[in-house]
């Protein structure tokens, strides 16, 4: 039974689906056309074809034409069924005569989510071969998605349970041991950077005894000038992302983060150490000590008691 709105508010759609001819709806706006060439389209396809629409299109009556209709939402999902040869399809009517872009408050599939998704299907005897043709994949893929956290820490995982998370980013966690993970998402969600240069770079910085298996070389076991200045870069690109974590979290607590993540993976550098001990020991002394800061608060009441 539909919920009925309260008195005095408007519905936003109509309680009821419609079955409406394909050519009655009009599109606000024509498909690029390399967005057929897309994976994303591909997979809209092949999934329609495999289990059917999911998601109803979204459109409005057109006040200018009788019994033809305006499409809200659904562009791509209007061209798979025309090009798969429907010839109608159900659709949520809204009340709203504006074209309003649905698209920007739908929260997009996590990495996470997409993968407890395919264990549930496959926990519920759906067919890896049935997954991979619906989400137009290679079986291959689906079974890399199947085991995705595979050596991910539980803490990790649910840090990263609703972000945009790349899945290179989770192969790279993988290398690191299970406090580091913590670690290292840590600093991901508080930088709101889920990037694969990010996650390099933090990978680069975390010593042996952190990895599951140690590098081999020394060559590859010392963090580059480049290596630094790219993190320097990356920090810099998070903080115009995130600006607007200074409102909530407030300024001095994020340039804190910022200034103690750095200062903690030069410290751990042995040569750099030695050198702010022989020129610029009074800057070693401070780099240290705002390395190991656990909070602004608590360092506030360090300082005031």
């Amino acid at each position: 039974m539909p919920r009925k709105p309260t008195k005095g508010t408007r519905a936003g759609f109509e309680s009821e689906t419609r079955v409406i001819p394909i050519s009655a709806i009009l599109p606000l706006k024509v498909l690029r056309p390399t967005t057929k060439q897309s994976q994303k389209y591909r997979q809209i396809v092949a999934s329609i074809r495999a289990i059917g629409l999911v998601e109803c299109l979204v459109v409005v009556p057109n006040t200018k034409k009788r019994d033809t209709y305006l499409l809200l939402d659904g562009l791509m999902r209007l061209e798979a069924i025309t090009e798969l040869g429907w010839s109608e399809v159900e659709c949520l009517i809204s009340t709203d005569d504006e074209a309003y872009t649905y698209n920007k408050r739908i929260s997009r599939l996590a990495s996470v989510q997409e993968h407890r998704m395919i264990v549930r299907a496959v926990e519920h005897g759906v067919p890896e071969e049935k997954i991979a043709e619906a989400l137009d994949l290679e079986v291959g893929a689906i079974r890399r998605r199947f085991r995705l956290l595979d050596g991910i820490c539980k803490e990790a995982v649910e840090q990263l349970a609703d972000k945009p998370c790349p899945k290179l980013m989770f192969e790279l966690l993988k290398r690191m041991k299970p406090m580091r993970q913590m670690e290292a998402t840590e600093l991901m969600v508080g930088q709101k950077n889920y990037s694969s240069p990010f996650i390099r770079t933090i990978l680069a910085a975390t010593p042996d005894e952190l990895l599951v298996a140690p590098r081999l070389g020394k060559k590859d076991r010392d963090v580059s000038r480049e290596q630094i200045a790219r993190l320097e870069r990356e920090l810099a690109v998070a903080q115009s992302r995130t600006k607007y974590v200074e409102d909530t979290y407030g300024e001095d607590n994020l340039q804190l983060t910022i200034a103690k993540t750095y200062l903690a993976k030069l410290l751990k550098k042995q040569a750099i150490v030695r050198w702010l001990e022989v020129h610029q020991p009074e800057y070693l002394a401070e780099f240290q000590e705002i390395a190991e800061i656990v909070s602004l608060v608590a360092n506030d009441e360090k300082m005031t008691s």
